[in-house]
């Protein structure tokens, strides 16, 4: 089959799930009218909120983007991308989930660094996922690329394609130690791939997770 269906129906839940970050963002409540509190305080209070929706927006952003590469080098997709393809919108459609516990939870004396752990382990299947999909496409369906590529390159895009599942292999087990530093290496990982010099999708052939 075409790849015009699979892209569509992508594009409708990566869209869906990047919109449930933004209905997850909650307003914040002054504690009493006679409180010293202001909202610029309450507003501060929300920061895990607004630093876990920050970034899974730029992940799932990343992700997309990099997804529209990824299937523009193919002419047709067959029934294993396919269902690749699901597994990996399966785990983007998790995130808003993952985001929402890391919220709750970040600050809380209980819980703070399973739900962090959570929260990186959903980017480490989503990384996973990807690479998975993306390897099927360069090296087990290479014949139904659009444009030739030579093995070599082909390998060095997949090689690029594996670099975001280390941070994330580290930052999991982490959420034991500080669920901050998890978060930190989370947020470095997703700013690091919005700049340009990291994207590299300039050009069609490139692709970075």
């Amino acid at each position: 089959m075409g790849t015009n269906r699979l892209e569509s129906f992508s594009d409708g839940v990566i869209a869906v799930a990047i919109t449930l970050l933004v209905l997850g963002l909650n307003v914040p409540q002054v504690s009493s009218p006679h409180s010293h509190e202001t909202l610029a305080h309450a507003l501060l209070r929300n920061w895990p909120q607004d630093a876990a929706y920050v970034v899974s927006f730029l992940t799932i952003g990343i992700i997309w983007i990099n997804h529209h590469v990824m299937i523009n080098r193919l002419r047709e997709a067959d029934h294993s991308i396919l269902i690749l393809n699901l597994l990996l919108l399966m785990s983007i459609g998790i995130l808003p989930f993952a985001t929402s516990l890391m919220a709750a939870y970040l600050r809380q004396s209980r819980g703070q660094s399973v739900a962090a752990a959570v929260y990186a382990g959903a980017f480490l299947v989503m990384s996973i996922m990807f690479a998975a999909l993306n390897r099927q496409i360069l090296l087990n369906r290479s014949h139904m690329l659009a444009p030739e590529l030579a093995l070599e390159q082909r390998r060095r895009i997949l090689n690029r394609s594996r670099t975001g599942l280390v941070p994330y292999v580290i930052a999991t087990p982490l959420a034991f130690v500080s669920p901050y530093i998890t978060l930190g290496i989370c947020a470095a990982v997703a700013f690091y791939y919005a700049l340009p010099i990291a994207g590299g999708i300039e050009r069609r052939s490139s692709n970075t997770r």
